[in-house]
């Protein structure tokens, strides 16, 4: 197997030109495993944070991997399955989830690699979860219904889940070793507590945790709260030392553009905002919060960050691996500006190593 995506090598490019007038060029791409296809899923979160997870072995040295994003949507199927039991049926069941949900389910109940559970049947060409998830929520409310759980629901949500995404084995060999998922996981030899999630609102005090008031929070996550220039300096910070960036926002913006590669917050509304760099607008942690609260910013996508660049412009931005197949201008993957993470991100996952020490020490881990 390739030691990394080899395919990226074009975007490493001195200079890299889109359409007539974007030019961009590339100061840090990191190593990263080829772009996959989540296809007709809502399960971006376990597509990107599966891809960060990959990175983290590229950056300590370990061996390529491709890992089973299926194997946690299913596990997570489960905790999803509980918690709107436990809650009465008072809580989002859904296909969503969060980048915490990955390191959870990893360190709960392991990893497999791709070949070992790919979660479609054999007579299957792609990923498809809507029919699933109206089963699965079916079945919950018909238990709920009857006013008295059984202790069986977990077999039937199991058998469902056999149905539509295959039974999962309890071993498998890669090369002469044979793993279950506790050991394969044991052989990444990487730590989920060095993973933590922050994020930057002010109805919450600031270098504080907080559970993240959006639907796909099943699990009630918490998040570090720092203001915003923190905010982006961590994740750049991360990036120049080496650290890729599981990144949570929102992609429904008419200036997110994935065909171009390009996403952007224009200073003022223009035709030619894919054709030409230009000014963009000033973001402020009142205006963050005040589309967070209003829900012009919501909770739609994630992605991997891989690396940064500038436009001629001296603009910055960050190179950006989405799960959508390889397509668009770049194969897969897009150019987020600065302003856009500023105004858009909901949430980021980086390793605890790439917060600058100044900001580390302000936050209580």
């Amino acid at each position: 197997m390739k030691q990394y995506f080899f395919c990226c090598i074009a975007l490493i490019a001195i200079t890299i030109q889109i359409s007539a007038q974007y030019n961009f060029s590339v100061e840090k791409f990191l190593k990263c495993t080829p772009v996959q296809d989540q296809q007709n899923t809502n399960t971006c979160w376990s597509f990107a944070t599966t891809s960060f997870l990959e990175s983290e072995m590229l950056r300590t040295g370990r061996p390529t991997v491709n890992l089973s994003e299926m194997y946690t949507v299913r596990k997570i199927y489960l905790d999803k399955a509980r918690n709107y039991l436990l809650r009465q049926g008072k809580a989002n069941f859904a296909e969503g989830g969060l980048s915490h949900d990955v390191i959870h389910a990893t360190a709960t109940y392991g990893v497999m690699p791709e070949f070992a559970y790919p979660g479609k049947l054999q007579a299957e060409d792609i990923h498809s979860h809507a029919e699933l998830a109206i089963v699965l929520k079916s079945v919950l409310d018909g238990i709920l219904a009857k006013h008295v759980v059984s202790e069986k629901w977990p077999d039937v949500i199991n058998a469902i889940l056999d149905v539509y995404l295959g039974p999962v084995p309890q071993n498998f060999t890669v090369g002469t070793q044979s793993f279950t998922t506790d050991t394969y996981m044991q052989s990444l030899q990487l730590n989920m507590e060095d993973y933590v999630s922050i994020t930057s609102f002010t109805h919450h005090p600031f270098y504080q945790k907080f559970v993240l008031e959006i639907p796909d929070n099943h699990a009630n996550g918490s998040y570090y709260n720092v203001p915003q220039e923190d905010f982006l300096r961590i994740t750049r910070n991360a990036i120049e030392h080496g650290f890729t960036v599981a990144w949570d926002g929102d992609v429904s913006e008419g200036s997110f553009n994935t065909q171009l590669g390009i996403a952007v917050v224009p200073e003022s509304e223009r035709e030619d905002v894919f054709v030409r760099p230009g000014n963009e607008q000033l973001i402020t942690q009142q205006g963050r919060q005040q589309q967070f609260e209003n829900y012009s910013t919501t909770d739609d996508h994630l992605m991997h960050m891989t690396g940064l660049a500038r436009d001629q412009n001296g603009t910055g931005y960050f190179l950006v691996k989405n799960s959508w197949g390889e397509t668009g201008a770049y194969s897969g993957f897009l150019y987020m500006s600065e302003s856009y993470f500023m105004a858009k991100t909901i949430a980021i996952m980086v390793h605890r190593d790439a917060i600058p020490d100044d900001i580390s020490s302000r936050i209580t881990f």
